[in-house]
């Protein structure tokens, strides 16, 4: 297979639960990608797979010669009105496949699908040591919005964790604060 792989990006269907949840799975060891410390169960995500509703915050797969190698999902953000415009952005890809760009390929994919969605601000919550992740956010534009810290802790060791965002062209433009 070619460094560059072709992938399909399609909507999640209910049926590639398992396989979703096996490519987060794969991630919880590596301490890198998620502070879940233990594996979850396609069960446990279920309601979470739910809220992902296609019109508004919806959860792609990408597929490689129909078998399901990535998958990306769009959260809301905090949860409260205010922030209906901003969403968090979450990209996951089989450790099999990592390497051959399919991370940019969904990021564009995010960033192209955000306006149909009234997304304005994309962000993404990176433990500060995922060094591939933040090298691909950074190509891409986004900025570090914040830094927490230690704020996790794995194995008896702590971890901080990055806030990388980027305001979408097309957006609108903030309002200047008053003097």
């Amino acid at each position: 297979m070619s460094q560059a792989s072709v992938m399909d990006i399609r909507l999640a269907a209910e049926r590639d639960l398992p396989r979703i949840v096996e490519i987060y799975n794969a991630a919880v060891p590596s301490r890198r990608s998620t502070a879940d410390t233990e594996t979850v169960t396609p069960e446990s995500r279920r309601e979470w797979f739910h809220r992902h509703e296609p019109q508004r915050r919806p959860l792609l797969v990408g597929e490689d010669q129909g078998d399901i190698v990535a998958w990306m999902s769009f959260e809301d953000f905090y949860g409260r009105p205010a922030y209906a415009h901003t969403a968090e952005l979450s990209i996951y890809i089989a450790p099999e496949y990592q390497g051959r760009l399919l991370g940019k390929r969904l990021l564009q994919r995010a960033e192209a699908l955000a306006p149909s969605l009234d997304i304005h601000t994309l962000v993404g919550y990176l433990f500060a040591h995922n060094t591939p992740s933040l090298r691909l956010l950074r190509a891409s534009g986004y900025q570090e919005w914040g830094r927490l810290l230690d704020v996790a802790r794995m194995d008896g060791r702590d971890y901080s964790l990055c806030i990388m965002g980027k305001r979408l062209e097309g957006a609108p433009a903030p309002l200047e604060a008053p003097d």
